[in-house]
């Protein structure tokens, strides 16, 4: 069994994607949730989980296998919202991703030493260059106050206090969501929540990063590669696809040169955000030749 599991909430007008970790056992804040992610993250090393190689010759894919994977990764929904809770259930979806300029600020609570502050800002700005480079947006860093991606690095304290500002921040954002943030359960390691511009199908324009500052620093960079990438429009998982973190089995830790090939089909100019899955499909096939070179 899979020491974690990722679970991603997809509705049309916003998607949380979660690294969940399944056991629920009572536990105390602070250094105690530190030592319990501690020895997650070590167990899951221990299984030979969470491997940092990009292009694994083990791990040999296809053009067949990329159309596939895309088809299960950015076109199907694996939660839906029904009556302000989330639900388990696949089904097809249109393209969602951004089409316009992203910028992306590092916010971390005061509890984050300043050693942490400085990998994590490193982290993010060094991944949101590699998002820009894959994908040709306008995509950089910039100040909290001009951001509409935000990667947020708080403890537990510093969760709830944060949620009480997202309706300040986000003016539209639902209550429920309001509440998934302050009330994330501490078996959640990081969680994304993506929202749709008003009116323009699929057009991303906000993004919330939930990263618990409790992590180790390759659990956050981990949390960072995922998150982020997610939030750029891959939402769902699948068990077929390898090597790939849009998987929930934990195997590899870091964006592979398979996910980059995902992110580059993602954001070719033949496609469009809110495109429906069957004026997708048809294009795939010429679209992952071209990202794959």
């Amino acid at each position: 069994m899979s020491i974690l599991r990722r679970i991603y909430l997809i509705a049309p007008i916003l998607f949380v994607a979660g690294c969940v970790e399944p056991y629920s056992a009572p536990l105390d804040k602070g250094t105690e949730l530190q030592r319990v992610y501690a020895a997650a993250e070590a167990t899951m090393l221990d299984l030979g989980k969470m491997r940092t190689d990009i292009s694994p010759k083990d791990a040999p894919f296809t053009y067949s296998d990329l159309v596939q994977n895309f088809e299960q990764i950015a076109l199907r929904n694996e939660y839906h919202i029904t009556n302000g809770r989330f639900v388990a259930g696949q089904s097809q979806t249109f393209l969602r991703r951004w089409e316009s300029p992203v910028r992306v600020a590092a916010i971390n609570g005061a509890s984050t030493s300043e050693s942490a502050t400085r990998f994590n800002n490193n982290e993010v700005s060094k991944f949101t260059r590699r998002l820009a480079r894959l994908t040709n947006l306008d995509m950089r860093t910039s100040s909290a106050e001009d951001a509409n991606f935000l990667v947020l690095f708080l403890n537990d304290k510093e969760q709830a206090g944060f949620a009480h500002t997202l309706p300040s921040i986000l003016r539209d954002i639902s209550p429920a969501v309001v509440d998934a943030f302050r009330n994330s359960p501490r078996n959640i390691f990081c969680a994304a929540f993506a929202f749709t511009k008003p009116g323009q199908k699929g057009v991303y324009g906000n993004v919330l990063i939930l990263v618990k500052s409790e992590h180790s620093d390759f659990m956050r960079k981990s949390c960072i590669h995922e998150e982020m990438a997610q939030a750029m429009g891959l939402t769902n998982d699948s068990l077929d696809a390898r090597p790939s973190i849009f998987n929930d089995d934990e195997e590899f830790a870091f964006l592979t040169k398979h996910d980059e090939i995902l992110l580059r089909m993602l954001y070719d100019p033949r496609l469009k955000a809110g495109m429906e899955s069957y004026e997708v499909i048809p294009l795939l096939p010429a679209i992952a030749r071209d990202a794959a070179r």
